[in-house]
C-alpha cells in the first residue's frame, strides 16, 4: 500500500470538527465486501425498487461491479456518526475538500439523507444528484463486519430509542 497523502491528517480533523464521533484512516483492503447485503436491500428496505441511490434502479453497477472499482482505491477514511444527514454532508465535505486538492477520483458513499422522502418514491426525478450517494451496505460492503473490525461500535437497534451509528466512506486517492 502507498501511504496515504498528509493531506489525509486534514480530512480526519474536518470530520471531527464538523461533528463525526469517530473519523480513521482505512486502507481498502480491509474493508469486508460481501454480496448477501443485496439481499437486506431487497427485503429488507422500504427503499427498494424506489429510492434514487438504490441497487435497485436501472444502470446501477452491480455489486461485484462496485468491489471491482472501489478495488481500484488503496485508502480512505471512514466516519462514525450518531446522525445520518451530518454523516452525509460530512463525507460529502472531505470528498469535495480531497477533489478541490488533486485527489481527482475522490469519491464518498454514505446513506443518502438529502431528502426527508426521496423524489424516487413518487416518480421525480432526484433533487440534489450531485449529492446523492449510495449506501456502504447497497453496493456489497458488510458494514458491521468492517465497524466491528476497525473497533467502531454497531449493533441492531431494539428500539427507535437507542442511539443509531451511522458509517460514511470517503475513498481517496
Amino acid at each position: 500500500m502507498t501511504t496515504p497523502s498528509p493531506a489525509i491528517e486534514s480530512y480526519i480533523a474536518l470530520a471531527q470538527e464538523m461533528g463525526a464521533a469517530d473519523a480513521l484512516v482505512v486502507p481498502v483492503a480491509q474493508i469486508v465486501f460481501d454480496p448477501r447485503t443485496l439481499l437486506k436491500c431487497m427485503f429488507g428496505s422500504g427503499d427498494w425498487g424506489h429510492a434514487h441511490t438504490c441497487p435497485s434502479r436501472p444502470g446501477v453497477p452491480s455489486v461485484f461491479e462496485y468491489e471491482r472499482i472501489l478495488r481500484h482505491y488503496e485508502y480512505g477514511i471512514i466516519i462514525h456518526s450518531h446522525d445520518k444527514r451530518l454523516n452525509q454532508e460530512i463525507s460529502y465535505d472531505i470528498e469535495r475538500r480531497a477533489y478541490l486538492d488533486g485527489f481527482h477520483f475522490a469519491f464518498s458513499m454514505s446513506d443518502c439523507a438529502q431528502c426527508k422522502e426521496c423524489a424516487g418514491f413518487s416518480g421525480e426525478p432526484c433533487r440534489f444528484p450531485k449529492k446523492a450517494r449510495p449506501a456502504f451496505h447497497s453496493v456489497g460492503i458488510d458494514a458491521f463486519t468492517t465497524a466491528k473490525n476497525l473497533g467502531l461500535p454497531i449493533y441492531p437497534l431494539r428500539s427507535e430509542d437507542e442511539e443509531q451509528n451511522w458509517y460514511a466512506f470517503v475513498f481517496i486517492e
